[in-house]
C-alpha cells in the first residue's frame, strides 16, 4: 500500500488492520537520523519495521506486503528517553513556577501534596505524565515514583504505564514524610513477580533511593542494604538528590564497598568534588542530568554537571524531574543544557587566548537518546534506529512553517523542533501519535479525571 502522506487516516487504518507481529511498515524517502555511530545521517533514507522491530535502514529498501509511508520532507528520529522523572506530580504542574530552592519544593510538595495521594491520585498523574512524554516524543520514561506509601499506590503507578503504550521504566521508592505502610523495599519482588517477569516487555523495574539521609532519614539512603536488594532482584538502581560534599563523601563510600558501577545511575551530580567523579567514571556508573531543574530550581552550583560527567568519560541521559515547576519536553532539556554549557565555556576562557569546549547539536540528542537508554538500562533495546532494535522512533515534519528549508537535520531537531512538528510516534512499533494527535485518548474525560484528582489534593489537609 503506497500513501503519499505519513499521517493520513488510511494509513492508520491499514496499520491497526494488520496484525501487530506480522505488520510492515516502510518508511520510504525520509532524512533518517539514527544516532547509531555507525550508520549516521541517511539522507532520503528508508526505514523498515517488522512487527516491533527495526529490521532495515538504507536507500531503496524492497518490503514485500508492507504498509509503504512516503515520508519524503520528514526526519525519523529515535524517540527520546527521559531518564527521571515524578509522574506522579502531573496533576500539580507549574503550580510553583518560580521556587527558588530544593527546600521550598520538598516542604509543599513532598511533605505537603504527597502525603494525601490516594492510589487514583497516582494512576492519573502518571498517566497524564506518560501521555505528554508521548506528545513531545519521548518514548521511554523513567517514572521516580517516590510516593509508595501502599502497595495499591505502587500499582496504581505501574499500571498507569502500562495503559498508555509508553516504554516505562517504573523506579520505586517509600515517600519521604508522612504516614505510610513501609512495605518498601521488600514489596520490590511482588512487584518484580506480578509486572516485570519477562526481559522482554515494555516495562522494567528499577530500585528509586536517595543519595544521602539528610532529607528523609536513612531508610531511604543508598548503601550496601539497597544495593543488595537491588542484586538480588536484578535490577538496577537510580539515585535521586545527588548534590554537594555529603553525596561526595557517599559516591565515595559506595565504590569502597562495590556498590558503585553500571546498572546505578546518579541524578543531577551537581557540586561534586574531582575524587567523587573519579570514581564515577572508573566504576562506569551512569549519570541523568536535570538541565532545567539544577538552574532553575538553584541545585547546589545550579550548574548542570556535562562537563565534569565527560571529563571522566561519562555520556550522561537527560531529564524532566518535576514538572510542578518544570517544563514536560525533551527539547526544552536539549535546548537548555546546549545553551548552558556553551555559555559557560565560553565565559570560562574569556579574556584568554585559550579556545573553549563547547558540546554540540549531536551531542545533546545523543544524550536525549542512545546515552538515555544506556542509562536507563537500555541500550539494546532503544534510543538508536538500528536494525535488531526495537521501532521506538519519531516521524518529524521537516518542512513544517517553522522548520523549513530543511538544511541540518540534528540542527532543526534540537533548535527548531517542538510538540507540534512530531506528526508521528511510533513505541514497540506500535502508533501512539498520529496525525500530530495522540491516539487512544478520551481528552474530555481524561480532563475530567485530572482536574478533580487535583481538586481533591489541593483541599485535603496534608498528614
Amino acid at each position: 500500500m503506497n500513501v503519499n502522506d505519513t499521517t493520513s487516516a488510511a494509513v492508520l487504518e491499514e496499520l491497526r488492520r494488520r496484525p501487530a507481529d506480522r505488520r510492515r511498515i516502510l518508511f520510504t524517502g525520509a532524512t533518517v537520523v539514527t544516532m547509531d555511530p555507525g550508520l549516521g545521517v541517511l539522507d532520503g533514507g528508508d526505514l523498515l519495521v517488522e512487527g516491533d522491530t527495526i529490521t532495515a535502514v538504507g536507500p531503496r529498501l524492497d518490503a514485500a506486503d508492507a504498509v509503504v509511508v512516503d515520508a519524503t520532507g520528514t526526519i525519523l528520529t529515535p524517540g527520546f528517553v527521559d531518564t527521571h522523572r515524578h509522574a506522579w506530580e502531573a496533576q500539580l504542574r507549574r503550580i510553583m513556577p518560580d521556587v527558588d530552592d530544593l527546600g521550598g519544593y520538598v516542604m509543599a510538595t513532598l511533605a505537603g501534596y504527597a502525603t494525601v495521594y490516594r492510589p487514583q491520585d497516582m494512576y492519573i498523574g502518571t498517566r497524564l505524565a506518560a501521555l505528554t512524554a508521548i506528545d513531545s516524543g519521548i518514548t521511554t520514561m523513567l517514572d521516580f515514583s517516590h510516593n509508595s506509601r501502599t502497595r495499591e499506590h505502587s500499582d496504581a503507578a505501574v499500571e498507569a504505564l502500562r495503559d498508555t503504550g509508553i516504554r516505562g521504566v517504573h523506579a520505586s521508592m517509600g515517600p519521604h514524610f508522612g504516614d505510610w505502610d513501609r512495605q518498601w523495599p521488600g514489596d520490590l519482588a511482588r512487584l518484580r513477580s506480578r509486572y516485570f517477569s519477562s526481559d522482554d516487555q515494555l516495562l522494567t523495574l528499577r530500585l528509586a533511593t536517595l543519595a544521602t539521609d539528610e532529607i528523609a532519614g536513612p531508610a531511604l539512603a543508598y548503601g550496601p542494604e539497597l544495593a543488595r536488594v537491588a542484586r538480588e532482584l536484578g535490577i538496577g538502581v537510580s539515585v535521586d538528590a545527588v548534590f554537594g560534599t555529603a553525596s561526595s563523601d557517599a559516591v565515595l563510600r559506595w565504590a569502597k564497598d562495590g556498590i558503585l558501577g553500571p546498572d546505578v545511575t546518579l541524578i543531577h551530580s551537581t557540586g561534586l568534588t574531582p575524587e567523587a567523579w573519579q570514581a564515577m567514571g572508573g566504576a562506569g556508573t551512569t549519570v541523568a542530568l536535570a538541565p532545567t531543574s539544577d538552574a532553575q530550581i538553584g541545585l547546589e552550583t545550579a550548574i548542570p554537571a556535562v562537563d565534569e560527567a565527560l571529563s571522566v568519560g561519562i555520556r550522561p541521559g537527560l531529564s524532566i524531574d518535576v514538572e510542578v515547576a518544570l517544563a514536560s519536553d525533551m527539547f526544552t532539556q536539549m535546548r537548555a543544557l546546549h545553551a548552558i554549557q556553551r555559555m559557560r565555556a565560553v565565559n570560562g576562557v574569556h579574556g584568554t587566548d585559550r579556545q573553549p569546549s563547547r558540546i554540540t547539536t549531536h551531542d545533546v540528542l545523543d544524550f536525549a537518546t542512545l546515552q538515555g537508554a544506556r542509562t536507563n538500562g537500555l541500550a539494546g533495546v532503544t534510543g538508536s534506529l538500528t536494525p535488531g532494535k526495537k521501532a521506538d522512533l519519531l516521524v518529524i515534519r521537516a518542512e513544517d512553517l517553522n522548520n523549513m528549508p530543511l538544511n541540518d537535520p540534528i540542527g532543526t531537531i534540537v533548535l527548531g523542533s517542538d510538540a507540534r512538528n512530531i506528526s508521528a510516534v511510533l513505541i514497540d512499533g506500535e502508533p501512539r501519535k498520529w496525525d500530530g494527535q495522540v491516539l487512544d485518548v478520551d481528552l474530555a474525560a481524561l480532563r475530567g479525571e485530572v482536574h478533580a484528582s487535583r481538586e481533591y489534593v489541593l483541599n485535603t489537609p496534608a498528614v
